[in-house]
């Protein structure tokens, strides 16, 4: 067992100022580059949903989408944080987003020409799985880079503002273009937001640590666990996160189910939903953000944790749209605390040579065993319905939540 003053979690210094990460011109372009792409993949997202439940109308292979998508992540995104530490950054982004862009555009010619089957997605969804396997941690630890350590929860924060202010607008949009034009639409205006992130990446200069530097033993997959696993807090966090990865954020892949069959909505309803979601989370994001530095992250990081659950739990209470929204509101406001402050303390704890393992571990338990709660929650919707299958992962989060508390408090 851990000594007790192991089990306490450093605090990182120096504290970033408010939206600190802004600062940097380089962060800059960045940023609004990864915007615009998020808010074209949260409108391909949305709308595949919607292609795969009218292909096949099964919950099930509705959230195998996910699944696959999420498959190549579980098993590469590990060696994925690996290669980051080892990679020219700012290239390799570049070239995995034209992969995306790709992906994109062969996803609408298939659609817009009637070729599309379920087996064409589900394919297409591992190829883009793949690539996000090698793109999460390189970009991840590119951030650091960007913003350096002082202003890394800043970045973190800002990333994370973009990431669900995208899932506002995308969905949204996309609500409004599957009714207008239909999916194939969706698909090419993602592959045209792809131009804004490679634009931005162009325009970056070369920064420190982008580029791998040489000399010395390099760090593997071991060394970053190894870190992890080495006092409470980080272990503590990485279950919490992986059970909430399972059981919490798995009601994602069954929404659109969710939305039709037990709130009685159309694909506009659910696209509001997925927006209500985004909204929470894009105003903890900037909270984060703007007051990260003055309250203490532990306590936060765990209350937030618990409103997550709770959540997710009176989702699956929920049988009008109304309250629908209203919960997702908070259940994206305290995932997105929860999230960022899990994030940015694995981070500042890593030394720089491991900060590309740690994010590829991280990255490994938050989107690599998604495929487990695609699958739980498919199959639970299938056999007892979509409200109950939220329902009994809102009790499993709650459990994680509480055996947390009880284990950081043990272990002080």
């Amino acid at each position: 067992m851990a000594d007790a003053e192991e089990s306490v979690p450093r605090s990182p210094s120096p504290a970033s100022p408010s939206f600190g990460a802004l600062r940097n011109p380089n962060f800059r372009f960045f940023i609004f580059g990864q915007f615009v792409s998020l808010c074209g993949t949260w409108m391909q997202t949305v709308a595949l949903g919607w292609l795969a439940l009218e292909l096949t109308d099964s919950p099930l292979q509705v959230g195998l989408v996910t699944f696959f998508g999420a498959l190549p992540v579980l098993l590469f995104t590990l060696h994925g944080g690996v290669v980051a530490g080892r990679v020219n950054k700012r290239r390799a982004l570049l070239l995995l987003q034209f992969f995306f862009l790709a992906e994109a555009l062969v996803l609408g010619f298939l659609t817009a020409f009637g070729a599309i089957t379920i087996q064409w997605v589900y394919a297409l969804s591992l190829f883009a799985g793949l690539i996000s396997a090698f793109e999460i941690p390189i970009r991840q630890a590119f951030l650091g880079d960007l913003a350096g350590r002082e202003h890394l929860m800043s970045a973190i924060a800002l990333n994370s503002s973009a990431f669900n202010l995208s899932r506002v607008f995308g969905p949204a949009l996309a609500g409004a273009l599957l009714a207008v034009a239909g999916a194939a639409a969706c698909f090419f205006v993602n592959a045209a937001s792809f131009l804004a992130v490679l634009i931005g990446l162009f325009r970056i200069k070369v920064v420190a640590g982008s580029v791998p530097g040489s000399g010395g033993r390099r760090a593997g997959v071991r060394d970053g666990m190894r870190h992890v696993f080495g006092s409470p807090w980080p272990r503590t966090l990485v279950i919490l996160t992986g059970i909430f990865t399972v059981f919490g954020a798995s009601f994602v892949a069954i929404l659109p189910v969710f939305a039709r069959d037990t709130l009685g909505t159309g694909a506009g309803g659910y696209g509001a939903l997925t927006s209500a979601f985004g909204v929470g989370a894009a105003a903890g994001a900037i909270s984060i953000a703007a007051l990260g530095h003055r309250f203490p992250r532990e306590p936060v990081l765990l209350w937030a944790g618990a409103g997550f659950a709770v959540s997710i739990f009176l989702l699956g209470l929920s049988r009008h749209f109304a309250l629908a929204f209203a919960v997702l509101l908070g259940a994206g406001l305290s995932a997105a605390l929860n999230a960022i402050l899990t994030n940015t303390m694995l981070q500042t704890e890593a030394p720089d040579e491991l900060r590309g393992q740690v994010v590829g571990f991280y990255s490994f338990i938050v989107v690599g065993m998604a495929p487990f709660g695609s699958l739980q929650a498919g199959w639970l919707a299938e056999h007892l319905g979509a409200g109950t299958a939220v329902l009994l992962g809102g009790s499993v989060c709650l459990l994680g939540t509480l055996w947390a508390w009880w284990h950081l408090g043990r272990t002080q």
